[in-house]
């Protein structure tokens, strides 16, 4: 039955982050009700959902080409700081004990949930340049060391973040979205590869079932309003903080 529920998560986990972020929600409970202690849980979630990432970048490797060829765009500049940040949070997870990170998720999930809905907020897709390039290198430094750590809500705060540095087109935005989001991640999915934290049987299902999940959103995506899948992740955010916050230690 855990494996069933692993792999619902999963499916749902990719279709959302294929679309606007926030799998994380799913596949972390998920696992933590399959019996998992929450660090191992928030690292093989990590882990399992980062092939999808990898299969979602390359579905969308047309919208990557074309924001290469904006010269307001480093894509390897932002590429290299999604890289070391998300190793630094990587390191960060590890050195925090299974107690500590229990209590620490309800605030991580209220924090990711929060941001979801400022990115709702009329006129937050305006394109005023709030941002110049170094405030966008810092913002997505602290962003890819916090993906590293928990990841939940990343895709939000990075949109949030090119929406603040004047860009507007959210088709090239979530393209590069995804491409640092698979970056930032594979820093952390080498350090909790190597330190066993992994447990590889529900992992493994999860993989399959978000790659699968993925690429249909991308199939899909130009039928589907942003917002409403947006929403649909705000409301499973909420439901989860207050879980999170009210169950027993």
């Amino acid at each position: 039955m855990y494996f069933a529920l692993v792999a619902l998560a999963g499916f749902c986990a990719g279709f959302i982050n294929a679309l606007a972020g926030g799998g994380s929600f799913l596949t972390l409970p998920a696992l933590i009700a399959a019996g998992i202690p929450p660090v191992d849980a928030n690292a093989s979630s990590t882990v399992g959902l980062f092939p999808a990432q990898i299969v979602t970048a390359y579905t969308a490797r047309e919208s990557l080409t074309e924001v290469s060829r904006d010269r307001r765009i480093n894509v390897l500049a932002l590429s290299l700081i999604s890289l070391v940040g998300g190793f630094i949070g990587g390191l960060l997870l590890l050195v925090t004990s299974q107690q500590t990170f229990g209590l620490i998720v309800p605030w991580l999930l209220l924090f990711a949930t929060v941001a979801f809905a400022v990115g709702l907020m009329p006129g937050a897709m305006r394109g005023n340049p709030w941002l110049d390039r170094r405030a966008v290198f810092a913002v997505q430094g602290l962003v890819s060391i916090y993906g590293g750590y928990f990841g939940g809500g990343i895709g939000i705060l990075m949109l949030a973040t090119l929406t603040l540095y004047g860009l507007t087109d959210i088709y090239l935005m979530n393209g590069l979205k995804i491409l640092l989001a698979a970056l930032m991640n594979a820093a952390a999915v080498a350090t909790f590869v190597l330190t066993g934290l992994v447990h590889w049987p529900q992992t493994l299902v999860m993989t399959i079932a978000a790659c699968a999940g993925g690429v249909l959103a991308l199939r899909l995506a130009r039928h589907i309003r942003p917002t409403h899948i947006r929403l649909f992740v705000i409301l499973i955010g909420v439901i989860l903080t207050v879980y999170f916050f009210v169950k027993p230690a």
